[in-house]
């Protein structure tokens, strides 16, 4: 019987030990697919974020720390805490356009939903808009709704629908077509009218820099803090700000997989151990009648690849469909939000994956290593004389 063989009958011998061993290595690399997945989509999804929100510095109040900037990505509510003379200081600067924007929230149907207060044309214009229906509020403070794709799609809202905002009556004019950003999921309202509905003074959340000179960006940043009482970051800052919080939690995740995939080796080294003792005559058998150490070592050696080679394959398959199924679902939180609502590849790249297999055979490989000496280093008599 040639080597192919004697690890397939050896494999199929004890089936129910085989497949509750194999679900263990799937579970882990099915884990670990999905946290990949999670972590490239999130990364992707900011960096989409980052550059439509177009600005080459965001203007922001002082001590914000990188939640808060997350945030500035996300769309979410964030407090009025520039007030209008700060933010008249800074667009008298020369060599820059300002985009002021006042996030709030409010809810339909008792969802939460994010409500951003803009300058609708400038802001259109910057971020490249098209609209599916209707009109872009013109009125400086017009009670009127330019609504995002998804959220309009998750609320059935269409041209002319009513939405009470803070106690206001507002009219939905317009509806935008999807981005593919987190900007679908917001009801954005002319800026004015956001200031007076929800009563902030003038005051805006932050504000969207961008310069015309991009040599003089540092020299901008400085004005601007020496114009008004604000930090300053440039759109690289806050994107590896945003990024190192995520990569945080990526990492994390990929831990708590990684231990997953450890715990399933451990149960390939308790079959091939049991296997092992269990097959001590047959060995015995297989070394009287010629074989040598090496092919009883090499023969555990191919059981074990052999679960890190199908359980990761399996664990491919299954974690890729699991991942499509809940990428969205688990969009719940500001780490998570740019996900929801995006189209972006819930997938590892292939590279990726090949590599989450390449670690399932060399971890399977390692946990036989032991099993298998075991198995070589019996003699002959030991093993046959077993009962």
């Amino acid at each position: 019987m040639n080597d192919f063989k004697l690890v397939v009958r050896n494999l199929l011998g004890s089936r129910s030990r085989f497949a509750l061993t194999l679900v263990g290595i799937t579970l882990g690399i099915t884990s670990l697919v999905v946290m990949m997945s999670l972590g490239a989509g999130l990364r992707a999804q900011i960096d989409k974020q980052a550059a439509d929100l177009g600005a080459n510095l965001i203007v922001t109040p002082k001590g914000w720390c990188a939640y808060e900037q997350v945030k500035v990505l996300s769309g979410t509510q964030l407090p009025d805490a520039i007030p209008a003379e700060d933010l008249a200081a800074i667009e008298q600067l020369e060599g820059i356009r300002v985009l002021p924007y006042l996030t709030v929230g409010s809810a339909i149907d008792n969802e939460p939903v994010p409500v951003t207060g803009i300058r609708m044309d400038e802001t259109v214009a910057s971020k490249r808009w098209s609209l599916a229906e209707g009109e872009v509020p013109q009125a400086e403070e017009a009670l009127e709704v330019l609504a995002g794709a998804a959220v309009a799609d998750s609320f059935g809202l269409a041209v002319g629908d009513a939405l009470t905002l803070r106690g206001a009556t507002f009219t939905v004019a317009g509806v935008l077509e999807a981005a593919g950003t987190g900007d679908d999921g917001v009801l954005f309202i002319p800026l004015a009218a956001a200031q007076k509905v929800y009563e902030t003074d003038g005051r805006i959340s932050f504000a969207a820099v961008q310069v015309d000179d991009l040599d003089a960006v540092d020299l901008a940043a400085q004005r601007i803090t020496d114009a008004a009482n604000v930090a300053v970051v440039s759109d690289r800052q806050l994107l590896a700000s945003v990024l190192s919080v995520v990569n945080t939690v990526s990492t994390t995740l990929r831990i708590i997989a990684a231990v997953a995939v450890l715990t399933a080796a451990f149960g390939i080294v308790n079959t091939m151990l049991m296997a092992t003792f269990e097959r001590r005559r047959e060995i015995g058998i297989m070394k009287s009648i010629g074989s040598s150490n090496a092919r009883i070592f090499r023969t555990f050696m191919a059981e074990a690849a052999t679960y890190g080679v199908v359980g990761g394959l399996i664990g491919l398959a299954v974690g890729t469909g699991v991942s499509r199924l809940l990428t969205p679902l688990i969009a719940q939180n500001e780490f998570t939000a740019f996900v929801g609502g995006a189209r972006v590849d819930a997938v590892p790249p292939l590279a990726d994956m090949a590599l989450i297999l390449g670690g399932a055979v060399v971890v399977a490989t390692l946990a036989g290593v032991y099993p298998a000496w075991r198995a070589a280093r019996l003699t002959p008599v030991e093993a046959i004389s077993y009962e």
